[in-house]
């Protein structure tokens, strides 16, 4: 049998994968190039105002990591009911999902808001007043979006284990027009400073939890959220999401906090360093959405395979959309390496930070172009069959063995300040990789049961 015809017989073509595949970059794309620029904008308040949106954005980033490691437990749910042909269950779980979500989030809000000099005191506490009271007001702002964030992300699990991914596209279009027009108008126009980057930010993510919570009320494709499971308890459907959600909660929790630690390090090595970091990590962002992307892709095939019975299938198809992942990945970074030096220009940043963006982002993404494709989605593949507690077992012993170690002695006691934490990173990834294509060949995927 040739291979076109067994992928005739397979439960995705190469047209679906394709359908998948090409919105769900458009939008990370979309979604990085606009936070690019945002970090460009405030260059134009201050450098003060760009260390400040930085420091918070990595701290921020552990509480959303959570809400996405909640989405995540539901995506992962969802595609298996739905290749068991079950959408009843899978609509009732993404209900329970919206309901879970939203109430954590509203917590996490309150805390922040409530402790949030101390919590900012602690982490950064060595910075220089201004950045510091650049921190403040920007998360004073941006911590209200956080509800929004949770239920955004909820509806976007849910049309990705669909496969709908154009519709968090045209979504996600809209918002980051919304936030990049607001940008542009808040630090050049109003000149309001860090205000006019976070209120944007709190205005598109509001639009975007809006839009989606509409779209999935309405029942489109036998999937849908039901009012009657929003608001009662399932202890058993919850059971099957904290499954997943807990253990990727806590992998990406201590990950945030990991890269939290790093900014604090980062803190001691001067605003021109604070500053390169904070944008480097913009680009960073940017080599990686070429595999990140792959993510919600392999989650929603390995799921649904999983979720069918058709272990066969689930391993034909790690391999496929680990290739693809490799293919654009390696031709996407290698793009944004040459365009680094020529976006740069347009900054007003100091010839010194330019240099140093420049080495970080080469350090990046040459690993994000032949390892992140199997440190990540990959990863999330196995995570997808059920395989949890070796993933998350593995990520945080990479992130705190090896990349806060290692970022600590090449940074400090070796000198290497920032580039010492890039090349870290870098070495966390590669030792991740090794550990997941292990497991793979092992076969032990297989034996996990999620629904």
């Amino acid at each position: 049998m040739t291979e076109n015809r067994q992928i005739e017989e397979m439960m995705f073509s190469n047209k679906q994968l394709k359908d998948m595949i090409i919105p769900l970059f458009l939008e990370q794309l979309l979604v990085m190039l606009v936070g690019l620029l945002d970090t460009f904008i405030v260059t134009y308040a201050s450098e003060a105002a760009v260390s400040g949106v930085s420091l918070v954005n990595s701290f921020a980033n552990v509480f959303i990591m959570l809400f996405t490691a909640l989405s995540v437990g539901g995506a992962v749910v969802v595609s298996q009911y739905l290749g068991r042909g079950e959408n009843g269950l899978a609509s009732e779980a993404i209900s329970q999902l919206l309901m879970i979500s939203t109430a954590f989030s509203v917590v996490i809000t309150a805390v922040v808001l409530i402790f949030r000099v101390p919590m900012l005191s602690l982490m950064f506490g060595k910075v220089e007043q201004d950045v510091m009271d650049a921190c403040l007001e920007y998360l004073l702002i941006t911590a209200f979006s956080f509800p929004a964030l949770a239920i955004y992300n909820t509806g976007a699990a849910m049309y990705r284990s669909i496969g709908k991914t154009r519709v968090t596209m045209y979504i996600s279009i809209i918002s980051n027009v919304i936030n990049l027009g607001g940008n542009i108008l808040g630090v050049l126009v109003l000149k309001m400073g860090v205000a006019g980057v976070a209120y944007p930010t709190l205005i598109s993510r509001v639009f975007s939890a809006v839009a989606i919570t509409i779209l999935c009320f309405k029942d489109r494709y036998g999937i849908s959220y039901r009012v009657k499971d929003i608001f009662r308890w399932d202890g058993r459907l919850l059971k099957q999401l904290m499954r997943i959600a807990v253990p990727n909660g806590l992998e990406n929790g201590v990950f945030q906090l990991v890269k939290v630690a790093l900014s604090s390090m980062c803190a001691l090595f001067g605003t021109y360093q604070i500053a390169a970091n904070g944008i480097a990590q913009s680009i960073w962002s940017l080599g990686a959405l070429a595999s990140i992307g792959m993510g919600p892709v392999f989650t929603t095939v390995i799921g649904q395979c999983m979720g069918a019975g058709e272990v066969d299938q689930a391993k034909f198809y790690f391999i496929r959309l680990l290739k693809i992942s490799f293919a654009v990945s390696s031709a996407w970074n290698l793009l944004i390496c040459a365009a680094t030096p020529l976006a740069l220009g347009f900054t007003a940043l100091s010839e010194q930070t330019i240099t140093c963006i420049i080495w970080l982002v080469v350090i990046h993404n040459v690993a994000a172009a032949f390892v992140h494709p199997v440190a990540f989605p990959f990863g999330t593949g196995l995570r997808a069959a059920g395989d949890v507690k070796f993933t998350t077992a593995v990520t945080i012993f990479t992130s705190v063995g090896i990349r806060l170690l290692l970022s600590w002695l090449f940074a400090i006691p070796m000198g290497m300040g920032v580039y010492g934490i890039a090349i870290a990173m870098a070495a966390d990834w590669v030792v991740r990789a090794i550990f997941f294509i292990w497991r793979y060949r092992s076969g032990k995927w297989k034996n996990f049961q999620v629904i």
